[in-house]
């Protein structure tokens, strides 16, 4: 086997026809693994606010600050 590449315009090119061809495609998930899903399972968290804004009075003094 050759560890060569091949030039990317002498690759077979993949359609959206040879695509749609090798796999089934449908407009709906499939629904049914959700369906069994059990929710009790999940651990429980609290959400965390990480990157907060300063106070609007804290932006308006550094651009005082700024300025000056």
């Amino acid at each position: 086997m050759s560890t060569e590449r091949q030039p990317l315009h002498t690759r077979p090119r993949l359609t959206h026809a040879s695509l749609a061809s090798s796999t089934t495609l449908s407009d709906k998930p499939n629904m049914a693994e959700t369906e069994k899903f059990n929710k009790l399972k999940l651990k429980k968290t609290e959400t965390q606010e990480k990157n907060s804004l300063p106070p609007k009075e804290t932006i308006e003094q550094e651009k005082q600050a700024g300025k000056s």
